[in-house]
């Protein structure tokens, strides 16, 4: 009917570009050719559950409590380094890892630069004036970072995806390499279409001598109003020449971790997600116990490589204290012999000669009842190295 069209006219009108597009034509038969795409929506292996059920006011009790919010947030400024000086000399292994906050990390792997779920945004929202914040600025200036090849997203929730972001790399030249459906979104932002490949689980695409293959992740998409699972979710594999490494995604602990070692392993490093875990959603988001439990799957059940906790320390995304995450994935790396490393955003490091641990984050955390565990005493970072101060 004419007045139907002239209301669905004028809502298109009001919804915010950042709520990307919806897949139609090729794209969405594409979709619905998927073995991931079932009774109408993308679907996990196993079902999963987003949020338990009875449990909307538990969690928004733990969210307002006063202790719950004192240590949800660091109580000084989180220390960020400029990486600009060291990534302009080229990595003398062939590998390094530059975690930028988040789930941000830019990899350079055997000549290439991959830069994985960057988001330069002040908010993890489709609004800049509502929405998680970040409690860091991000190291390096988008303007500022050297052009990289290939531009990686693992699934379309905002704290992943990023429209300005987005759009300020399209002058780079990067290719951008994501799951099904979530070019759409892309095309809709500006980024031509010859520059956008889209996989879904086990499929592969070529940058240089770079293989990028997608690989399946537990967890879920979501963005705007789209209603039903039409973006797929992943972690991925980049292999090179002389490299390997792994990022998760978003993901709850499965057995397909094990299956993606065995067809894609062993790595020099995984970048793991251990943050904005709960007990609420447990399906979907690891803690950093499962996190090091992955990482050793994915090895074949041997400690090797390091691994790189992501998906902490910048945005308020879950109940627990803020600076757990870190903390626990220390404790859980020494104790099942995996090498865990902890950069502070920004500071790049092979992981051919991963540096000491520090854990850096106690000295703006708000400490546990009992204090922090013992730890074997190593210089802390150089201050003046710190740009908290002055970004």
């Amino acid at each position: 009917m004419p007045g139907s069209r002239s209301r669905r006219t004028r809502l298109s009108a009001l919804r915010p570009a950042s709520f990307g597009a919806r897949p139609t034509g090729e794209r969405l038969a594409r979709i619905r050719r998927s073995p991931q795409f079932v009774a109408g929506q993308f679907r996990n292996p196993v079902q999963t559950r987003q949020l338990l059920d009875g449990s909307a006011l538990p969690m928004a009790r733990t969210q307002l409590s006063r202790e719950g919010r004192l240590r949800r947030a660091p109580v000084g400024r989180i220390p960020v380094v400029s990486p600009t000086a060291e990534l302009a000399v080229p990595p003398a292994s062939g590998l390094r890892l530059t975690w930028l906050g988040h789930s941000t990390v830019l990899a350079e792997i055997d000549g290439r630069r991959v830069l994985f779920d960057p988001v330069w945004g002040e908010r993890c929202s489709p609004f800049t004036w509502a929405g998680p914040k970040r409690m860091h600025p991000m190291p390096v200036e988008l303007a500022e970072l050297d052009p990289v090849d290939a531009v990686v997203i693992s699934h379309d929730h905002y704290d992943h995806l990023d429209m300005p972001t987005i759009q300020a790399l399209i002058r780079t030249g990067a290719v951008f390499v994501v799951p099904l459906g979530v070019g759409a979104d892309l095309e809709f932002w500006g980024v031509p279409a010859e520059r956008i490949t889209e996989l879904d689980w086990h499929e592969a695409t070529r940058v240089g001598d770079l293989t990028l293959t997608a690989t399946p992740a537990q967890h879920f998409c979501g963005r705007g109003l789209r209603g039903p699972q039409h973006t797929l979710w992943a972690s991925w594999v980049v292999a090179g020449p002389g490299h390997r490494i792994f990022h998760s995604g978003d993901t709850g602990y499965f057995p397909g971790f094990a299956e993606i070692g065995a067809a894609h392993g062993p790595f020099d490093a995984t970048m793991i997600q251990i943050g904005a875990y709960s007990e609420f959603w447990p399906d979907i988001h690891m803690d950093p116990a499962e996190g090091v439990r992955s990482h050793l799957d994915l090895q074949g059940g041997a400690p090797a490589g390091v691994l790189l906790p992501i998906h902490w320390g910048t945005f308020n995304l879950a109940p627990h204290p803020w600076a757990e995450p870190a903390e626990w994935t220390l404790s859980a790396g020494r104790k099942a012999g995996v090498t865990t490393v902890h950069p502070r955003p920004g500071e790049p490091f092979e992981p051919a000669e991963p540096p000491a641990g520090y854990p850096w984050w106690r000295a703006i955390a708000v400490p546990p009842v009992h204090g922090w565990p013992a730890w074997p005493p190593v210089a802390p970072p150089a201050v003046e190295a710190d740009l908290g101060a002055d970004r």
